[in-house]
């Protein structure tokens, strides 16, 4: 590995889904599907379809300096605050659901990647101020996908009995208990106890999730001027109130999306159909959906119902109690935030390619949607391993049984490709079919059945041939299979099942930092890295 970082293409991974791959690649089916091509001259057509927009600046500032009151920002946000009250000023988004303890190391790149493109613009775009802002989806009400960890092998659950919006629920005694957890597992490293100790002052008992992960995601990225917006903010959904109004009268969403969804779903698996209603009853520990009969709006297991001018009252009263699903999340992010660009991953990029009729809806701009960063580290000794087996990092995107077979067919001081030979068969055959069909036209086909009955045995043949030799390799079998399960938990890319805590506890800041300066703003390919050595 030159310089101890290489770069591979979405494709070349095998990890990615076709339309991601077409995504990056400016694919031609994808392109009526979104507005701005990832470049610099998509974020200026980005920049100006934003101008045409009138975002709420001021209660945007609000919102903010409230949500930040009992937390001490630095220089660099305060400035970042400031600049959002100008219309120069633009945001560069991702955003994720409050897993505890960030998840998936996903959560740390996508915040990264954001901030790194925000620095980037800056300096190609001087006359213009960008912001990072991660987007707190906290209102999502899925347990089961935020409420563990994975960490040295071990899947770390939560187990609460509490119910509704991950965002609202507080941290117990079973939450603290997977501190204890973790500390078990990476106080030994150098900086494991400051991680415990981050950990355990922004998890107390009685916070709430959103709340701890506000504070957490600041103290990582505080430094680099972050922004974190937590939407479950009357103010901020009372700005909404009129595409909720429109999607309670009119049901337009679903709609809009329908005919988009029916295109893209003969190329691509559709990621989120979306419903007749897309907006939630959010209140207290509760998050249910609102469904519409054509005579009344219900909220079937809070046994709550409405009629139209009673939920149009009830959103103007409490505009706090509703909330976007996923077709409609999106646009509530573009309505509060000055956005040119989305950063996501990509089951995030499926379903927001649904979504620019919902957009041209209601007039609210469409950003450039990003691929997240992906990022693959390795360890030197793992590079050597490697190596000394003949590979590269690169190789081991591929499949072990493809892998072992290349390693055979190497290293073998025996033949074990009979190519040749089923090919010389193959003339042979011809041959007779000649000598055969002059004499019988019928007695060709008889001819090429007997060949297709000799060589069926022949490829059976050459497959044991490999699976004897194999036997000799066992040992360099056994190390790439090792080797792959570290690289690629559970057989997928190591940012979709393992948690920072291991690499924060061995580095330090200086792993966040080492993300960002190998951080990718608009190349949308996958990076390797090799972990520097420690003493």
């Amino acid at each position: 590995m030159e310089n101890n970082h290489l770069h591979l293409s979405y494709q070349q991974t095998g990890y990615f889904s076709k339309l991601v791959v077409d995504y990056v690649s400016g694919g031609e089916q994808l392109q009526k599907f979104y507005k701005h091509s990832v470049n610099i001259d998509g974020i200026k057509t980005a920049i100006t379809a934003r101008q045409t927009f009138a975002t709420n600046r001021e209660l945007l500032v609000e919102a903010l300096t409230e949500q930040y009151q009992n937390i001490a920002l630095n220089d660099k946000q305060i400035a970042n605050l400031e600049a959002l009250k100008s219309n120069a000023t633009f945001t560069i988004t991702t955003a994720h659901q409050p897993n505890i303890f960030t998840g998936p190391l996903y959560f740390i790149y996508k915040i990264i990647h954001a901030i790194k493109l925000a620095d980037e613009l800056a300096k190609e775009l001087p006359e213009y101020n960008f912001v990072p802002v991660y987007y707190m989806g906290s209102e999502d009400a899925d347990l089961d996908e935020l409420g563990y960890i994975n960490l040295g092998g071990e899947k770390l659950i939560w187990n609460t009995k509490q119910t509704g919006a991950v965002g609202r629920m507080l941290v117990d005694k079973a939450l603290l208990q997977i501190i204890t957890s973790i500390q078990g597992q990476i106080g030994i490293h150098p900086f494991g106890n400051e991680l415990i100790n981050v950990f355990s002052q922004c998890y107390t008992l009685g916070k709430s999730i959103q709340q701890a992960t506000l504070e957490l995601v600041n103290t990582l990225f505080a430094d680099y001027g972050l922004l974190v917006v937590v939407p479950d903010n009357a103010a901020l959904k009372a700005s909404f109130n009129s595409v909720v109004t429109k999607e309670i009268t009119e049901q337009f969403s679903h709609k809009a999306v329908a005919e988009t969804i029916a295109q893209l779903s003969q190329h691509y698996k559709v990621q989120a159909g979306g419903r007749e209603l897309n907006l939630f009853y959010l209140t207290g520990d509760k998050r249910e959906r609102i469904e519409f009969d054509s005579l009344k709006f219900r909220v079937q297991s809070l046994g709550l119902e409405f009629s139209q001018e009673e939920i149009l009252q009830e959103l103007n009263n409490h505009p706090e109690h509703f909330s976007a699903n996923v077709i409609l999340r999106g646009v509530f992010q573009e309505t509060i935030l000055p956005n040119i660009a989305f950063i996501g991953g990509g089951g995030e990029l499926a379903y927001w390619l649904e979504l620019q009729k919902v957009f041209e809806a209601v007039n609210v701009p469409y950003p450039m949607l990003i691929l997240r960063n992906s990022l693959l580290f390795v360890t030197d000794e793992q590079v050597q391993r490697i190596e000394k087996l003949g590979f590269t990092v690169e190789d081991f995107f591929k499949r072990p049984f493809d892998m072992i077979n290349a390693l055979v067919h190497k290293n073998s001081s025996y033949q074990l490709d009979i190519t040749a030979q089923i090919e010389a068969v193959k003339q042979q055959y011809q041959a007779l079919q000649i000598i055969a069909g002059n004499i019988d036209e019928s007695l060709k086909h008889h001819t090429e059945a007997l060949q297709t009955k000799t060589l069926k045995p022949l490829h059976e043949l050459e497959k044991k041939m490999l699976r004897a030799e194999k036997r000799r390799f066992e040992a360099q079998q056994r190390q790439i299979e090792k080797l792959k399960s570290a690289l690629f938990p559970n057989n997928s890319l190591q940012e979709r099942i393992d948690n920072f805590s291991y690499f924060y506890a061995k580095y330090g800041k200086e792993w966040l930092q080492l993300v960002y300066n190998h951080c990718l703003t608009l190349e949308q390919q996958l990076t390797i890295i090799k972990l520097p050595q420690k003493h």
